[in-house]
């Protein structure tokens, strides 16, 4: 599977500038299919023995009359399987239908490219309003005098990394992913260089059906300059993380890059395993993720983060520039993930982001041109992000600074600010430090039609409630068992408070469960009073890790609260890992 550009179906991509022109749907139709990835069940031989694969695939390829090779596995245990030369899709999906007749086999899906999500525009700290304005900022150097990332790597999976002197006194040493040599431009497959060579399209057509021609876009960099652009050096922008390592992974080059490549560099970014490649020296504690593509949360992308977040790493992704609901694009749809939505100068959603129900919260994003301005076109540069950035159009040429809008600028805001949260208080889970952001917002100053999950992401008090000693129960990190039809409950009591809760009572949840189609979860007030918060839908979607808001002003604050879970089906259990309560 690649990732491309935010539009088409059948592909995954990066979330691009919200301008970029995306390929039409039909490409992904008509897009030829060089690989596949199948994911066997672990008590099939095929998952564990590289040989069997290689057996398989072939036997497979043969019965539908083409050619499939075992190629590698990746990182979360999948096989990688070639079809050789670029394959028709109506082919690949003959030899996908053997593949899916087979009772060993888990999933299999295409191995779809993805694209860079935006564009960079900024030179100064004055200009950096994103920072600091209280309409519609982040409330950023209020939250530098409590943490400023030290000791901790983000890791930015993207375009890789091209040289700017704002940029290079924070980095360490990244991966380029990328397999093919043709998309990397560096003359040879993965490497431990992860230099940005420039994802320039030379014509129209080049990367597929209704794809155009347009520079490099130097993506990686913008990323990487929000999150820990040097600061207080005299020159340039400030990062939100200014203290935190850039670990720059390349997935990203012409044409976008696949998912493959992308389930590996999430694997290998948060330190576990992947074949052939040297150990991660400095593992990252959060991901950044400005990439994506339509389609739901594949098994490969969610394989690939839940093994980053089981390693304590948070990973944080871009909604999507579309103006669509954020539920029909990836990684944005995946579970165990900090969704992020692009919001204005003014605090409204930004016209192109995406939405929904599976936001998590929302951060700059800007505007470098209002909604009813020609697309392409730069109207407004002094409401776009400013970042670091490089000046040519092909291969790497000065250092600049430039604006950019994207839901790719809004989630490395949030990637920094879970940098300053882990500087501040390591112990934290990355279920803890998305509660804590999720919990911390505040509501945006204009409107966001479709949902912007919590509100606007507020770095100083997220900082602040981390390093303020926690009032007493009011969260609950102990492990309670859920057993196959069970119910289970997990108290936190109250103490202190006067009157009633608020009508905005946040309740962060945390459940381990590998279906939660199964499940029931209720705040109970300490009257006895139920809110209902999940209902048995997801169907056998992995875990909850979600932020409600419940309208609790009729009930008195002190008292016992618990979280009620029930299990109403045999197969899958699971554990409440950890929830909180912030008045």
């Amino acid at each position: 599977m690649s990732v491309t550009l935010l539009a088409g179906s059948a592909t995954a991509s990066v979330a691009l500038a919200a301008d970029v022109p995306a390929p039409a749907a039909e490409a992904a139709a008509t897009a030829p299919v060089e690989n596949l990835i199948v994911g066997y069940k672990t008590s099939a031989s095929e998952a564990s023995s590289n040989t069997a694969a290689a057996d398989d695939a072939a036997a497979k390829g043969k019965k539908a009359g083409k050619k499939a090779k075992f190629d590698r596995r990746l990182g979360t245990g999948a096989a990688l399987v070639s079809l050789g030369s670029a394959t028709a899709p109506a082919d690949a999906a003959k030899v996908m239908a053997q593949f899916r007749a087979d009772p060993d086999v888990a999933y299999v899906e295409t191995d779809a490219r993805a694209y860079a999500m935006a564009t960079p525009n900024d030179t100064e700290y004055t200009k950096q309003w994103d920072l600091f304005e209280p309409t519609a900022g982040m409330n950023v150097p209020a939250a530098w005098d409590k943490s400023t990332g030290s000791g901790v790597t983000v890791a930015v999976i993207d375009t890789g990394y091209v040289a700017h002197s704002d940029v290079a006194p924070n980095v360490v040493a990244g991966y380029d992913f990328i397999s093919n040599s043709t998309y990397a431009r560096d003359g040879g497959g993965r490497d431990s260089n992860p230099a940005d060579e420039g994802d320039w399209n030379a014509t129209d057509g080049e990367c597929g059906v209704g794809s155009k021609a347009s520079g490099s876009s130097w993506h990686g960099t913008h990323v990487a300059g929000t999150i820990a652009a040097a600061t207080n050096n005299g020159k340039g922008v400030a990062g939100i993380a200014y203290n935190a390592k850039i670990q720059p992974v390349r997935v990203l080059g012409k044409c976008g890059g696949t998912t493959a490549d992308i389930a590996d560099a999430i694997t290998w970014a948060s330190g576990g395993t992947v074949a052939g490649i040297p150990a991660n020296a400095t593992p990252a504690k959060v991901i950044n993720m400005s990439l994506g593509g339509s389609g739901a949360c594949s098994a490969t992308y969610q394989n690939a983060i839940n093994g980053a977040v089981g390693r304590g790493t948070t990973v944080v992704v871009a909604a999507g520039n579309s103006n669509s609901d954020a539920a029909g694009f990836t990684p944005a749809s995946c579970n165990n993930v900090v969704n992020v939505a692009a919001s204005n100068r003014t605090g409204d959603r930004s016209f192109y982001s995406n939405y929904g129900a599976s936001i998590d919260v929302a951060a700059p994003g800007g505007e470098t041109r209002r909604g009813t301005d020609t697309p392409g076109t730069v109207t407004t540069p002094e409401n776009g992000i400013l970042s670091t950035l490089n000046a040519s159009t092909t291969t790497p040429g000065a250092e600049i600074y430039k604006p950019y809008q994207g839901t790719s600028m809004a989630a490395p805001h949030v990637a920094g600010l879970a940098a300053l949260v882990v500087a501040a208080k390591p112990s934290l889970t990355p279920a803890q430090v998305e509660a804590a952001i999720k919990n911390n917002t505040r509501p945006l100053a204009g409107v966001c039609t479709g949902g912007c999950g919590t509100g606007l992401a507020d770095a100083a008090a997220t900082v602040n409630a981390v390093t303020t000693t926690t009032p007493p129960g009011l969260e609950n990190g102990t492990d309670y068992t859920i057993g196959d039809n069970t119910t289970v409950e997990s108290p936190i009591t109250v103490s202190g408070k006067t009157g009633n809760a608020p009508a905005t009572l946040k309740v962060g949840v945390n459940i381990v469960h590998s279906y939660i189609g199964d499940l029931k979860v209720d705040l109970i007030a300490p009257d006895g009073t139920a809110y209902n918060l999940h209902n048995r839908t997801g169907s056998s979607t992995d875990n909850i890790n979600q932020t409600y808001t419940v309208d609790a002003s009729s009930e008195v604050a002190n008292g016992t609260w618990k979280l009620r879970v029930n299990d109403n089906a045999g197969g899958d259990t699971g554990k409440i890992d950890f929830w909180s309560l912030a008045f």
